[in-house]
């Protein structure tokens, strides 16, 4: 009897197909098969790579996917963004919630050395890491006047390359996707959503299976970030309650903007008593150098943190860096054109040692290995760069999360209560402000039989949380208690 003849093995035949067709789906040549740097097999399939957005001027943005160590047929696919604007994805990658850490005592001049993190968030989820903008990180533009855009192109394009990158994984079609990111991608998220959700209206292919997003101390709206600085401080135990008191009755609750001379002097007199510090965690130090301090604190428009550190006694770090969480509250409007930190006189961000990440990602053996383009094409990796130039146009996000809300759409919206950048009880006012009712009453939530931060959860799935003793970038701080937080949120369970 010939194979043809037989049901049952052409019913085998056909399914050993599509097997093989699932299996080759993704695109292989963008497959991560090691890196430099880490010994060992990966924990799970890693592909990176471009996906070009603008064919004519060949503008094209960077991706790493990590699929998910536990289920990436059914696991969650979620976007991650950093911010700035213009702060690398890779920050989040390598010393966030990614795959892997630099090991301890590795040094500059050789290359560092990876281990595995056992807090990924890959251990539940598949994680996408985006460079967005073009210019930014290992995204690149063959036009250097893409290099000039803003909020409603950066939206733009990061939709045009989800829908070409979804092509390329039609098998991660069906999952159910999440956005996710921290500081100026509260910007970023939002506007990405509202492409996303118009795109479904309009019943472009691929269709994206969008379910929410979760931001972590996420810039949102002008007069609840900028004016909560003051008050936490005060609540911090940061400045006195004498100067609480003056510059509250100088400012008429007003700490930011135009603002008149008695107030302006008092906002200069709280800046200076906390200039040394960590404004992105103020229980950790800074590393930066004091000619830097100087630069910034004269040039920026609120609060500056650097530590005096002498040459000698400067530590290199590994995770106890602060960079990229960006949003270093440097805008004089929300609306406008943002200055790079290298405008603003200083090198890098303030309290920032990113020496690790650009020596492994400058290297010309690991850039083969992830599939981006060499240094003599794109430059050096910076972790905040300089190339673009940014404006931010849209003001207030709050009417984005009543829309996203009202329309079912998951939103979890999380602070490390410790940041000075956004305060926690700024955002927690906004959230109040959109006037749902509280469906879960404010309560503790726990990790290791300890409070690990406060939580309530309010109608149409919105989530409020704050985690203990974590700062701008919370997976940095409390990388146990973030995957725990982050597991229970994405399956849908009560944290």
């Amino acid at each position: 009897m010939a194979m043809a003849s037989s049901p049952f093995l052409l019913h085998i035949l056909v399914l050993l197909l599509l097997l093989f067709s699932l299996a080759i789906a993704a695109p292989e040549n963008h497959l991560v098969t090691q890196l430099p740097g880490f010994h060992g097999a990966l924990p799970s399939k890693h592909y990176s790579g471009y996906v070009t957005v603008d064919e004519g001027n060949d503008r094209s943005l960077f991706y790493y996917l990590v699929l998910s160590e536990r289920d990436p047929a059914a696991d969650p696919v979620v976007l991650w963004l950093n911010g700035g604007p213009g702060c690398s994805s890779f920050d989040g990658f390598v010393y966030e919630n990614g795959p892997f850490n630099f090991e301890r005592g590795s040094i500059p001049g050789g290359l560092p050395k990876l281990q595995l993190n056992p807090y990924s968030w890959s251990k539940v989820s598949n994680i996408m890491y985006l460079d967005s903008p073009a210019g930014v990180g290992m995204s690149y533009s063959s036009n250097k006047s893409d290099y000039t855009t803003g909020d409603m192109k950066t939206a733009a394009d990061a939709h045009t390359f989800l829908l070409k990158w979804f092509e390329l994984f039609p098998e991660l079609q069906s999952n159910p996707f999440y956005i996710s990111g921290e500081s100026y991608a509260g910007i970023y998220i939002p506007m990405l959503a509202d492409e996303v959700v118009k795109g479904t209206e309009k019943a472009l292919k691929p269709r994206i299976n969008f379910k929410g997003y979760l931001i972590g101390n996420g810039l949102t709206d002008k007069d609840y970030d900028f004016n909560s600085f003051v008050p936490f401080a005060h609540g911090m135990g940061l400045i006195s309650t004498d100067l609480f008191e003056e510059v509250s009755t100088a400012c008429d609750g007003t700490f930011w903007g135009k603002v008149n001379d008695a107030c302006q002097e008092k906002i200069h007199r709280v800046r200076w008593e906390l200039k040394d510090l960590n404004k992105y965690n103020i229980l950790a130090p800074c590393y930066h150098h004091p000619e830097v301090q100087e630069a910034v604190f004269m040039n920026t428009s609120l609060p500056t943190s650097f530590r005096k550190l002498g040459e000698t006694e400067r530590p290199f770090p590994v995770r106890k860096r602060m960079a990229g969480r960006s949003w270093p509250l440097r805008l004089p409007m929300l609306t406008g054109r943002v200055p790079m930190w290298p405008e603003l006189g200083g090198r890098s961000l303030p309290c920032t040692s990113d020496e690790l990440a650009t020596i492994w990602l400058d290297d010309e053996d690991v850039r083969s290995s992830i599939h981006a383009k060499p240094k003599s094409l794109i430059g050096s990796w910076e972790l905040y760069t300089a190339r673009i130039h940014y404006t931010t146009e849209v003001g207030s996000m709050v009417k984005y999360h009543k829309k996203f809300t009202a329309m079912g759409y998951r939103i979890l919206i999380y602070s490390g209560d410790h940041d000075l950048c956004i305060p926690f009880t700024g955002t927690e006012a906004w959230v109040r402000s959109l006037g749902y009712r509280v469906v879960d009453s404010w309560r503790p939530w726990y990790f290791g039989g300890q409070v690990a931060g406060y939580t309530q959860g309010y109608d149409y799935n919105l989530t409020f949380l704050t985690i203990k003793g974590a700062g701008h970038a919370v997976p940095e701080y409390k990388p146990k208690e973030t995957l725990a937080f982050y597991t229970h949120w994405l399956s849908g369970e009560k944290i």
